[in-house]
C-alpha cells in the first residue's frame, strides 16, 4: 500500500478567529465543496465541534453515492484541528488543518495522508483520477475562501504533492 500525501498552503489577509471560525463549523463544508461532488451532511445540526465529534455525511464519485464518517480526533482553536476518516472510500485518511497567525493575516495549512484501497489497482486509479480530483477540491476551496474573504491579501493555494511508501514498504 502507498501512503499518498497533498500540503495545500494559503495566506488569508483576516484574523485568525474569523478563519479558523469558517472551517471549524461542519455547515460550512457545503459551501467549501465542489458542487460536483454532491456533498449532503447527515449528522443532525447544530453540530458541536469539538475532539471526539462524529460527522455523517455523503458525496457523489463517479455517480456513486459514498457515505463518509470522519472524526474530529484533535481540536486545538483557533490553530489546528484533524480529522480521520472513519469509514469512506479510503482505506486511510488523515487531514491536519493548521492556521498559523501572520503579522497580515493567516497561513492555513492542509495536510491530506491517504491510502487508497485495492492494492496496483488502487495505485493506477490514483494516478489516473483520484490525484486529480483531490487537487481538484482544494483548487475549488482554495477560489472560494479567497472570495468569501474578499480575494484581499495573496490568498491561493500552493500545492506540494509527495508519494511516500508506508510502514510495511508496500
Amino acid at each position: 500500500m502507498k501512503m499518498y500525501t497533498l500540503t495545500r498552503e494559503q495566506f488569508i489577509n483576516r484574523p485568525i478567529k474569523k478563519v479558523f471560525a469558517l472551517f471549524e463549523n461542519p455547515e460550512n463544508l457545503e459551501l467549501i465543496t465542489p458542487p460536483f461532488l454532491k456533498f449532503i451532511i447527515f449528522t443532525p445540526r447544530p453540530i458541536e465541534k469539538k475532539a471526539g465529534t462524529v460527522i455523517d455525511f455523503s458525496i457523489r464519485i463517479f455517480g456513486v453515492r459514498m457515505h463518509w464518517r470522519t472524526l474530529i480526533s484533535d481540536y486545538e482553536p483557533p490553530y489546528r484541528f484533524v480529522d480521520v476518516q472513519l469509514k469512506g472510500p479510503y482505506t486511510f485518511w488523515h487531514h491536519t488543518h493548521t492556521f498559523d497567525e501572520l503579522d497580515h493575516g493567516v497561513l492555513m495549512v492542509d495536510e491530506i495522508r491517504y491510502i487508497l484501497p485495492c492494492g496496483i489497482i488502487g495505485r493506477l486509479v490514483h494516478a489516473l483520477f483520484v490525484k486529480r480530483k483531490i487537487e481538484m477540491i482544494f483548487d475549488y476551496r482554495a477560489r472560494v475562501v479567497e472570495r468569501m474573504f474578499g480575494g484581499n491579501g495573496k490568498a491561493g493555494s500552493q500545492p506540494t504533492d509527495a508519494v511516500q511508501n508506508n510502514a510495511d514498504g508496500e
